[in-house]
């Protein structure tokens, strides 16, 4: 539900910026380029899946899969999936402080 209203207040935030940025002359390529940046951002389902972790799982065990894939990855070379790892933690770290859900830090 949450993610709804913020996807439509993205949607209509970005319509006035186009709609300013028309009477300002501000180019429309920096915007577009903002939009996009913020389409690329992990989703809280995206980053249980790269993580392994459910609704119900706490921050404890989150940072545990953290830790060992993280460190895999480290050993393993794959900058790739160690950034996608850092990305999912980083999502869930939002969620679970947004939430008031354990203690992340």
């Amino acid at each position: 539900m949450g993610s709804g209203i913020l996807a439509r207040a993205v949607v209509q935030a970005y319509r006035q910026a186009l709609a300013n940025a028309s009477k300002s002359g501000v180019a429309q390529e920096t915007l577009q380029n903002a939009a996009r940046r913020v389409s690329k951002s992990m989703t809280e389902q995206e980053a249980r899946q790269i993580l392994g972790v459910s609704e119900e799982t706490t921050w404890e065990e989150i940072m545990k899969k953290y830790d060992t894939l993280f460190e895999r990855n480290a050993k393993n070379g794959s900058f790739y999936l160690q950034s996608k790892v850092h990305r999912a933690k980083e999502c869930l770290e939002g969620v679970y402080r947004s939430n008031g859900d354990g203690s992340p830090s």
